[in-house]
């Protein structure tokens, strides 16, 4: 996950952002017609400057709540700009393109409840909006939501923050993230698990995923005890269905008109997965491996009724003991290597099937209650998948094998995942949508493109809708052209009219709002908005790219010198 809005401050210094207008003490601002090269030029140390100049203190843009002359006057230009955009965005809605929805900080919504940095937020939102995206996706912390007590729910932040969204006219992908935050790829807020829920893990550490060394990992419940009453006298599924049900009763009104998705989490990140690759501590580093996380009693105790039942009693003792460490290669091992490995043998085939087939009922669990909770709603449901897109050139996959995905060169492991949300009427979100395949580590076989046309194809097979994210923030133009691309989701040059039912982008920081990036956004929002099939004239779209600049940069002014301090 991306930068935090406290860890983005110091991304932020130094960074150009440009500024429309200058004004002197005293004097109103002059109309003027601004170009690209002035808004090149302009930075926010000019605006501090002219601030100071004018007797405005600059810590007082996020404290004060009068703004300055010129942000006032400009707001008065963005409220015009955004009835010009209004016809273009009616456009968008008529063509076949792809929704974009944006991320939020993790960190939106604070330790205390409430907001972060509210003055600030109101204006990226509104900017969002004015750039043509058709809302954001939020983490909905248990963390910090039910943090206190069993049943206990604060829904304060998320209950401003929503409105916020509203007013704005946002759509909102609400995710119910059950998992810690911290411990994984772009993590830099500590977001832990109920206190509550701690410290039952501490009086019964196998309530946490365990790998083959005793090491624990409490991102998320192990799915091993999802059934068991070992939560204060509540399963880990009826904590979470809990959580949804006050959700829903909470926001009642917002349901199918604000709140248009519910993205459920399922493991680390949210992800439908098992903890196999955890950077927290150094523990494991791309490309590594990873490790199996089926050493809690909960795991073994049900690998040993599935052995008995497969009449291999032997097999039901221990995970595989020769599957190297986290940041071994597959042809560091035994397990794993491409020639009489043990994933190509019948012990193999009954360890990574009963494994796999854990990680998809912990999934048919949750959707079902999921789909009940929400039901004649107007919500849609989604799943999110980990695009594990390294040693995918080779036989085994070791890296999806050991987050739970059994997919090798010889049998496709996401057509079961997709027949599974087909069940519930959920959405298959997948990431790395952005990446080529010769951007990556060629020794490490890395190939995104192809996993993200065989997910493609599995959910065209199962008739599942399929969304995209970004799994690494990215500006330039090549990612966006990308994201385009396998977003048309023409598969084998078929023109079966499929598109990627949404797409939402990593995420909203400085670095979007940096003026050059954020050019780039509003074009590439633009595109997706058209859909594939729209020829797009380079010139029609960077004049209207330069036309939402324009018009949106008092507001990315404000939330870029907001987050300056």
């Amino acid at each position: 996950m991306a930068m935090s809005l406290p860890h983005q401050i110091g991304a932020l210094s130094g960074t150009a952002i440009s500024s429309e207008t200058e004004c002197v003490s005293g004097e109103a601002p002059a109309k003027t017609t601004v170009t690209t090269s002035a808004l090149r030029r302009a930075s926010v140390t000019n605006l501090l400057v002219s601030m100071q100049n004018s007797g405005t203190e600059a810590d007082k843009v996020l404290t004060s709540p009068p703004l300055s002359p010129v942000t006032c006057h400009a707001l008065t230009e963005v409220r015009a700009g955004l009835t010009e955009t209004a016809e273009v965005k009616k456009e968008h809605k008529l063509g076949k393109g792809v929704p974009v929805y944006v991320m939020m900080p993790l960190d939106s919504v604070k330790t205390d409840n409430t907001v972060n940095r509210k003055k600030t937020m109101k204006a990226s939102l509104q900017a969002l909006k004015s750039a043509g995206v058709e809302g954001i996706m939020m983490d909905v912390w248990w963390g910090l939501v039910e943090r206190d007590a069993p049943g206990e729910y604060n829904w304060g932040g998320y209950t401003e923050l929503l409105e916020m969204a509203k007013n704005q006219g946002l759509k909102v992908q609400a995710v119910m993230s059950f998992h810690q935050c911290g411990g994984n790829v772009g993590d830099s807020c500590s977001i832990p698990l109920p206190g509550w829920v701690v410290e039952e893990i501490d009086k019964d550490p196998d309530l946490a995923y365990t790998d083959q060394w005793g090491r624990r990992n409490h991102e998320y419940i192990s799915l091993g005890c999802d059934t068991l009453p070992v939560l204060k006298g509540r399963t880990p599924v009826e904590c979470y269905s809990d959580f949804m049900r006050a959700f829903r009763d909470r926001f009642e009104n917002l349901l199918g008109d604000t709140i248009v998705e519910i993205q459920v989490g399922m493991g680390p990140a949210g992800e439908l997965r098992y903890p196999s690759y955890p950077e927290k501590d150094g523990i494991w580093k791309f490309p590594g491996i990873g490790a199996f996380q089926c050493y809690d009693k909960y795991m073994l105790s049900s690998l040993k009724t599935a052995a008995e039942e497969a009449g291999k009693p032997e097999w039901g003792y221990t995970g595989p003991t020769d599957a190297g460490e986290y940041n071994n290669w597959p042809e560091d091992t035994t397990f794993f290597k491409k020639e009489s490995g043990g994933w190509d043998c019948p012990y193999g085939e009954f360890f990574l099937t009963w494994y796999s087939q854990m990680l998809l009922d912990h999934g048919e669990r949750i959707l079902q209650s999921t789909k009940a909770i929400f039901e004649n709603k107007g919500i849609k449901i989604s799943v999110k998948v980990a695009g594990i897109h390294w040693h995918y050139g080779t036989r085994s996959h070791a890296p999806e094998l050991t987050a739970g995905y059994y997919n090798t060169r010889f049998r496709d492991g996401y057509l079961p995942i997709a027949q599974m949300l087909a069940r519930h009427d959920a959405i298959f979100n997948f990431t790395c949508i952005e990446m080529r395949d010769h951007e990556q580590p060629q020794d490490a076989q890395c190939a995104p493109e192809k996993l993200v046309r065989q997910v493609a194809l599995a959910t065209r097979e199962a008739q599942v809708p399929l969304a995209g994210e970004n799994a690494l923030p990215r500006y330039d133009d090549f990612a966006h052209e990308q994201i385009l691309q396998a977003s048309s989701l023409n598969i084998d040059s078929q023109s079966d009219d499929r598109q990627m039912c949404a797409f939402t982008y990593l995420r909203m920081n400085p670095e979007l709002f940096h003026p050059d990036n954020w050019r780039r956004f509003i074009a590439f929002v633009k595109k997706m908005n058209d859909g594939i099939d729209v020829h797009h004239c380079r010139e029609q779209v960077e004049r209207e790219a330069e036309h939402s600049v324009h018009v949106t940069q008092p507001l990315v002014q404000e939330t870029a010198v907001a987050l300056m301090h």
